[in-house]
């Protein structure tokens, strides 16, 4: 699994669990200012039109009801050889703990978040996980991953995390549950979310 910590559990992240404190984000640009600078620069400009594809001619919502820049749709566990386990995210998050994932011990898994991103193009965004055996007041593990940035689209977009290893043995076995959070430069808690998985020795 990815570096293990050892913290008192608290509800809810505080900036320092997700945030470097002393990382001070670039100005919020929007896609005309991005398009406006530079332009002297043919490469630059060529980069930026690819980069933003379709957003630079016109403003991209997906959602007109949603003022949201970034939406997460759901998250995957990807285990190769096996069908993609899903949670929805796009509805009642409070539900999702009684949807148990079980994940069978020693097996490589990466994790995939879909989103959507919409108006406005977004810097930085930042996968943060924990995780604490059920049960234990402590963080058993935790990982951060950068995304990166992304320009609107009407398609969905994903972000597939490097592979991680399940713990293995029989200490190992047992329920854990999972904190997420899905940000970026800006602080911005685009979404928080919280599940559970079970280490078993085999799939059923």
């Amino acid at each position: 699994m990815a570096e293990t910590e050892t913290q008192q559990h608290q509800d809810g992240h505080h900036d320092e669990d997700v945030h470097d404190a002393n990382y001070q984000a670039p100005p919020v640009k929007s896609i005309e200012e991005i398009m406006a600078a530079d332009q002297e620069d043919e490469s630059l400009r060529r980069y930026k039109e690819a980069l933003l594809g379709a957003a630079q001619a016109e403003k991209i919502v997906v959602d007109p009801n949603d003022l949201r820049k970034v939406i997460v749709k759901k998250l995957a566990l990807v285990v190769e050889g096996r069908d993609d386990m899903e949670l929805d995210l796009s509805g009642d998050i409070s539900q999702l703990k009684k949807q148990l994932f079980v994940i069978k011990e020693g097996v490589q898994y990466k994790v995939r978040i879909d989103f959507i991103v919409q108006r406005e193009i977004v810097h930085g965004l930042k996968y943060v996980q924990k995780t604490y055996r059920m049960g234990v007041p402590v963080v058993v593990d935790k990982m951060t991953h950068m995304v990166g940035s992304y320009p609107p689209k009407k398609e969905i977009q994903f972000y597939l995390t490097p592979a991680e290893e399940a713990p293995s043995g029989m200490v190992s076995r047992g329920t854990y549950s999972v904190t997420s959070v899905f940000t970026d430069d800006d602080k911005h808690i685009h979404l928080k979310w919280d599940w559970t998985f079970e280490i078993k020795k085999d799939w059923a």
